[in-house]
């Protein structure tokens, strides 16, 4: 049954940014209202110049979470929405139904763009996670970078504008403003504010901030971002992030630092693992912390089972209350639903009732494909990373399935990290990034701090 939308004011503040300017970014925390302040807004630009609206997002997002938004809220229902996903049948037919609200996955964009090579229907692009597109070689950039020009309002969604460094930011920023804040290129952007400090391959440097640069960046977009935290503006319960650790054996212990040092395994019976690079090197170390890693004939060796007792013992703790996992790895997943009985992936369409009804006693998922729109807050509030990932931003989005806007309960995320391994770097090297996250996300942030109290 819908409900009424009753803003508060800083979802209030977010819609009247939307509609005051034609090109904007929403840079809102996770559980802030994106979705239902953009349809608010794109509600009421309806009555003035904008008609129908496209809205690219990740796949599970745009399958689910804009036609729930809309069916959710009374003031939405009457917007028509149509779904373009599946084969390419599928999508001209959606694309030919009348509709306010065309809906589709990144992937498409590409697809998309071509076949409306000559006319452009959408008065209006939203993008949501717009930190997807972020890479300016990618396809899915170039291809919606040439429609700019045909678009009237374009609004870019995210909680994670700059994951891992100020470098992300210049391909989004492009998409609101056309590169006119932070140059016309991203080499232009790079040469400009960053500078080159040492070489990782003949022709790929690392790049460093320039002195100063970084104020500067952020003064240059704050007046086509609008930025809020969670923390500013919702009473959120407490949450508690845990170090579970396991430790090998002295035998498991001796294969990890062997691998560490000489990049190789041998084992005739077992299969042979070689990283033939530093980064294959991290991917591996990854893979034998968890218990298991790809040999060079793409089979599985299992090296332990310490995570997989770790997680024994807090589904024992947990007393039969929901947990939702996060993998690494396809071994990762399979070696848990061989050790586990009943557990629940994203591939049963039934997971969302079994969840929120508390039958999905283990949820496992990939960050990569629940780290966006999942409204999982309802069904539980224990989170178990039984492997981590380098990336920040699938990192804080996979946490916000459950710590989010409507959570009731204490929020506990278990990390399961293998004792000195590259588990540690990476748990450090996350909360590294995340001070670059938040000092972007302040920067820019709305100066309604007084809404709150309102």
């Amino acid at each position: 049954m819908a409900i009424a939308f009753k803003p508060h004011a800083y979802q209030k503040h977010a819609i009247d940014k939307v509609i005051e300017n034609e090109r904007f970014g929403l840079f809102l925390d996770m559980g802030l209202g994106k979705t239902v302040s953009t349809l608010t807004a794109f509600k009421d630009l309806q009555l003035l110049d904008t008609d129908k609206m496209l809205v690219i997002a990740p796949k599970r997002v745009a399958k689910e979470t804009w036609a729930d938004e809309i069916k959710k809220w009374v003031h939405l229902n009457h917007l028509k929405v149509s779904l373009v996903l599946g084969t390419p049948k599928q999508r001209i037919a959606a694309l030919n139904k009348e509709a306010d609200v065309y809906v589709t996955n990144k992937e498409n964009t590409k697809w998309l763009c071509d076949y409306y090579a000559k006319e452009w229907p959408f008065d209006m692009i939203v993008i949501d996670e717009l930190s997807t597109f972020k890479n300016p070689s990618s396809q899915r950039f170039k291809a919606i970078r040439k429609k700019l020009p045909l678009v009237k309002r374009f609004i870019g969604l995210t909680g994670t504008p700059s994951p891992n460094s100020l470098l992300d930011l210049w391909a989004q920023v492009y998409l609101i403003d056309g590169g006119e804040r932070l140059e016309k290129s991203f080499s232009k952007y790079r040469e400009r504010f960053f500078r080159p400090t040492h070489k990782l391959s003949p022709y790929v440097f690392n790049w460093e901030l320039r002195d100063g640069s970084e104020g500067l960046i952020y003064k240059q977009i704050e007046d086509i971002c609008l930025s809020m935290k969670a923390r500013d503006y919702l009473d959120m319960p407490e949450r508690i992030d845990t170090k579970q650790v396991v430790t090998l054996t002295s035998k498991e212990r001796k294969l990890y630092d062997d691998l560490e040092k000489y990049y190789i395994l041998e084992s005739e019976e077992d299969g042979t693992i070689v990283a033939q690079s530093g980064a294959a090197l991290s991917q591996k170390l990854l893979q034998l912390s968890n218990g298991a890693v790809y040999t060079d004939d793409n089979n599985v060796r299992c090296i332990h089972d310490q995570k997989l007792d770790k997680l024994e013992e807090i589904l024992e703790e947990a007393q039969g209350q929901p947990i939702l996992l996060f993998y690494n790895f396809k071994h990762d997943k399979d070696r848990i639903i061989e050790r586990f009985e009943d557990v629940i992936t994203l591939d049963d369409p039934e997971y969302k009732s079994k969840w929120d009804t508390g039958k999905a006693k283990l949820l496992i998922a990939h960050p990569a494909s629940a780290g966006h729109g999942l409204n999982l807050q309802d069904g539980g509030h224990i989170i178990v990373w039984f492997g981590l990932t380098w990336s920040l931003e699938l990192y804080q989005q996979a946490n916000a399935r459950l710590y989010r806007q409507g959570q009731q309960h204490t929020t506990i995320i278990h990390h399961i990290m293998t004792d000195n391994t590259i588990d540690q770097r990476v748990y450090h090297a996350l909360q590294n990034k995340k001070l670059t996250q938040n000092e972007l996300m302040e920067a820019v942030k709305a100066r309604i701090l007084e809404l709150k109290d309102e």
